[in-house]
């Protein structure tokens, strides 16, 4: 069906196993704003990604992941979307996206988008279109507009809360009120209405038919709300064990047939194209049904991310994980930090390494950095070793942490600002990478400037101090995704061994994998072979140290 030449390779080994190359893929996400900036204005940009492809090739992922890069006033980092078929200009034109996506192609790397469905920018033309038509109008019925309640309607439709802090509700100079789950700039459309369902089928032939391999959908559990959207019950939580969400305007079931329908677009195309959920449902059973055969392909394990450094939960969530979606006929999908959340460099180095902060300000606790990294390239180990797809968040290939210094004079988050810093947000994740360590910005771009100021810890960690560096943590993630892919990990099964509670110990194919959680030295099977560590100093043979995984080769 693509209108534009196909670049993308003849073969691979996906595509030589039959297809489905989703499965077992190892998928990199970058961050647009922070992954390479090739004009010096401080905020990366497609010249500067196209620059980077050679060293995502050597770390080895199968595909990347883009944020939102379309036009866009940035008011939450580009999910506030004016224009969902052009490239918001700070990242350059579709010319250097279609550029990106060839030299990606070529590299046998795929390329798959961010899709925002939930909600557009407050300016973006449909929406523009409403507040000048006025109620009940045709162009308002594309968004979720509402009488307020009171004498005079001054309150309100209903008590949701915002997920950046404050009212979810926002009321126009006519009297009505608009809802938007988010920031007041990103009005959430009305999926009841046939015009919206159209308009994003079209926008996912737009981005097919320029060659992209799939699409992660944002907030795919919001997109329907309970009819007559009632109160949220006094008591009932937002979040749920594991990271899901409750309440009336979450996971209800015509999310579904969406994803049903779209299913069916991605079919009209070759190349075996890819929906994967970013969907904050809990338990695992209830996230699957977004994985069903005719839906989605892949889902976030959330569950997981949220889990910690804490054995009996780890083996808990990737037991009910593996369950459920076997029960469907689809893979797991482990993910351990995105653009959303602290890094586990530096979740895992606080005194409980599974607490869930929202962010880590200079007023909080410090992470342990050493304790932190050890822990999470041990912890990388084991996510790279389990059958399924993983994700990769760009920088903790490079074992970057949080930054945890930021003045609130340079944040930049929607929910800072909407909480009055309650919420110290997401922006200590979203540092720019650093490339080059005697360089100004650490080589992020030809000029010291950037968007948000880098930690003088980023400098040792620094990808020019990494690669080719025996023990860094690029390396190990280099070696791991070889062998992950030479070893068959991520389509093969997993068989629990037996072990100590502080252990977890498994069997993947040829693989034993062995994660030591625990305090102190444990030790190891004297006739397997070594094969990787995410220890860099060697162990005395035969013993497995604390906040370590390896990997061993059984005997034939």
């Amino acid at each position: 069906m693509s209108t534009l030449p196909d670049t993308r390779p003849l073969a691979d080994t996906a595509a030589e196993r039959g297809g489905e190359w989703w499965r077992d893929a190892v998928i990199y996400q970058i961050y647009p704003r922070s992954f390479a900036d090739s004009n010096g204005d401080g905020i990366g940009d497609f010249p500067g990604f196209t620059s980077k492809i050679p060293y995502l090739s050597e770390l080895g992922v199968d595909a990347v992941w883009l944020s939102p890069f379309y036009v866009s006033p940035q008011a939450d980092a580009g999910y506030d979307v004016a224009d969902y078929r052009d490239v918001n200009p700070l990242f350059g034109t579709l010319a250097d996206f279609d550029e990106f996506a060839a030299t990606a192609h070529a590299a046998g790397i795929r390329v798959v988008v961010d899709l925002v469905p939930n909600h557009s920018s407050d300016e973006h033309e449909w929406f523009v279109a409403a507040l000048a038509a006025g109620p009940g109008s045709p162009e308002r019925a594309r968004y979720v507009f509402r009488e307020g309640r009171g004498e005079n309607g001054e309150l309100p439709p209903n008590n949701w809360q915002s997920n950046f802090g404050g009212p979810a509700w926002t009321r126009v100079p006519d009297g009505q009120w608009y809802l938007h789950l988010f920031d007041t700039k990103q009005p959430d459309f009305d999926w009841n209405n046939a015009e919206v369902a159209d308009f994003f089928d079209d926008v996912l032939r737009f981005w097919l038919d320029r060659g992209v391999d799939g699409f992660r959908v944002d907030v795919a559990h919001g997109l329907i709300k309970a009819e007559d959207l009632p109160d949220q019950e006094e008591g009932e939580t937002k979040k749920l064990e594991g990271g899901g969400n409750n309440g009336p305007m979450w996971d209800q079931e015509g999310v579904h047939e969406i994803y049903r329908r779209w299913h069916r677009v991605l079919a009209e195309y070759d190349g075996d194209r890819l929906l994967v959920a970013e969907a904050w449902v809990s338990p695992p059973a209830r996230l699957a049904r977004y994985v069903r055969p005719d839906e989605m392909h892949q889902a976030f394990n959330f569950p997981y991310m949220v889990a910690g450094w804490e054995p009996a939960r780890l083996r808990r969530v990737i037991d009910e994980s593996i369950e459920a979606n076997e029960g469907v006929g689809a893979p797991t999908t482990w993910v351990l930090s995105n653009h959303d959340v602290v890094r586990h460099a530096s979740r895992f180095g606080l005194t409980d390494p599974t607490s869930w902060p929202r962010g880590i300000s200079a007023d909080d606790e410090q992470p342990d950095a050493a304790l932190g990294l050890r822990r999470a390239r041990a912890a990388s180990l084991l996510m790279l070793a389990l059958p399924g797809s993983a994700y990769v968040y760009q920088g903790e290939e490079l074992g970057l942490p949080e930054a945890t210094e930021l003045p609130a004079e340079v944040r930049q988050d929607p929910s800072f600002a909407r909480t009055e810093g309650a919420d110290t947000g997401r922006d200590g994740c979203r540092i720019p990478l650093p490339w080059t360590r005697e360089a100004p910005a650490f080589g992020f771009g030809p000029s010291p400037e950037l968007w948000l100021p880098q930690p003088e810890s980023y400098g040792p960690l620094a990808a020019d101090q990494q690669v080719g560096v025996a023990g860094s943590t690029f390396e190990l993630y280099r070696a791991a995704l070889a062998l992950r892919g030479e070893y068959e990990l991520g389509s093969g099964s997993l068989s629990w061994n037996l072990s100590d509670a502080s252990v977890l110990s498994f069997t993947n194919g040829e693989v034993l994998v062995v994660s030591n959680l625990g305090g102190s030295a444990v030790p190891l099977p004297t006739d397997a072979t070594l094969l990787l560590s995410s220890d860099a100093a060697p162990a005395p043979a035969g013993e497995l140290p604390s906040d370590t995984t390896v990997w061993l080769r059984l005997p034939a």
